[in-house]
Parts: structure tokens; sequence; C-alpha cells
């Protein structure tokens, strides 16, 4: 990061009460003042709770020149666009008006933040989920489909297996704007995509799961022992 734009935020912030006004603990969080480079990113303050694997930081993206909040939720983090501010002000007001409610939110899950579409495609009460066994091939089912969680460009996490202490997992996500299962891995945090799992509704979806779900989790198992 340039030192022009790191002394930029830091005199941005230098007397930013906001940031020193928030709580050590928040719906089960905790807070860190981080003040920190990280690649393009300079980052604020942040609020993890690793026993569930979820954390909100605050940064300035060098690359846009706007201050942003990060999500992490297991191995998947995103930008929310709707904290995307072009000067500290502006963010202050966004993080006053949403912050804490998104926070909870992460603790806790919401009903009411999900999409009509994403309801009217009766994902909520799948009944495949009493299929999907807590671990498998060591993989524990880190996301529900009853408590699907949105993420990027229109789509959800509809389950997760996940094994954090190699960094890897595998996701059905749903697509509401292309209505389109699909499934996508991460092998040491590095994703590993086919089309194996693509399906356009529950029924279809399902039946690509029981041939093909437990035998993905077992190549991704092979690809992490042949990587030592």
């Amino acid at each position: 990061m340039k030192k022009e734009n790191i002394a930029k935020v830091e005199q941005d912030t230098a007397d930013w009460a906001y940031m020193e006004k928030l709580p050590a603990q928040w719906f089960g969080f905790h807070y860190q003042k981080e003040m920190r480079v990280n690649d393009d990113m300079y980052e604020l303050y942040s609020y993890s709770n690793e026993d569930i694997h979820r954390s909100l930081t605050t940064y300035f993206h060098e690359e846009t020149h706007e201050y942003k909040l990060r999500v992490r939720i297991g191995l998947t983090e995103f930008c929310r666009i709707e904290f995307i501010a072009p000067d500290l002000p502006s963010f202050e007001r966004l993080l006053t008006e949403q912050f804490e409610g998104m926070l909870h939110d992460l603790a806790e899950f919401n009903p009411a933040t999900i999409n009509r579409i994403v309801r009217d495609k009766h994902i909520l009460e799948w009944d495949y989920k009493k299929l999907l066994p807590d671990t498998l091939e060591g993989f524990q089912l880190f996301i529900r489909p009853d408590q699907p969680v949105r993420v990027l460009n229109g789509s959800y996490i509809v389950f997760d297996y996940s094994d954090f202490t190699v960094d890897s997992n595998f996701i059905i996500y749903y697509n509401m704007f292309r209505d389109e299962f699909f499934g996508e891995a991460r092998i040491n945090n590095i994703p590993d995509v086919n089309y194996t799992f693509d399906a356009t509704e529950l029924p279809e979806l399902e039946e690509k799961l029981d041939a093909n779900l437990k035998p993905r989790l077992e190549g991704i198992r092979e690809k992490l022992a042949a990587q030592g």
C-alpha cells in the first residue's frame, strides 16, 4: 500500500470518536482495533467470533479509494456493497445506521433477511436437510438449508460442509438471478469448481447430491492428501 494512502487513512481516523466508543463485546463478537495494512487494504477495526467462524472487518480499499466492510462466514469472504462509502463521514453514517443490525444477524439467523425468491424456492423447508449428516468424510455441516446465508451477486449458501483445520469446504449455492443451484469447493482455500451439481429445481439437485455429494467430498480429501 502506498505511503500517501496510509497517511490519508491515519489522518482521517486520528480523531475518529465513533471507533473509540464501540463496545468490547457485541452479540458474542469481540472487538479488535486493527489499524494495519493487509495487502491493498488498511483495516480499521473488526468484530469476530471464532467459535462460529464469523467476522466483520472495516477497511479502506486502496484500489477504489473507498471505505468498505468485509464479511467472513467460514471460508467465504466478501464485501457488503451497502457499506461502500467515498469518505469516512459517509462510512460512519452507514455504520451507525446498519452495523449493529448486521452484526446481530451474523450472530443469529434472521428469517426476515431472506429474499422472497429464495423463500418461493422452498429452500428453508427443504426435506433433504434431514439427509445431510452432521459429519461427512471429516467435513462438518457448517451451514444448513433451513438457515441459508446471503453472499454476493444474488447468491445464497444453501449448505456448507467445512473442515477448517485444512481450509477446505464444499458449498451448494442458489443464485436467485439465474434461478440456479450450483456447487463449489475450496481446497486449501483455493477454489475448485465443477458443474456436477448444476440444477434448476430441488428434486433435480437431490438426485445429483444422492449420486455425487459423498464422492465429491472423497475427491477433496484425495486432493488434500496428494498435496501433502
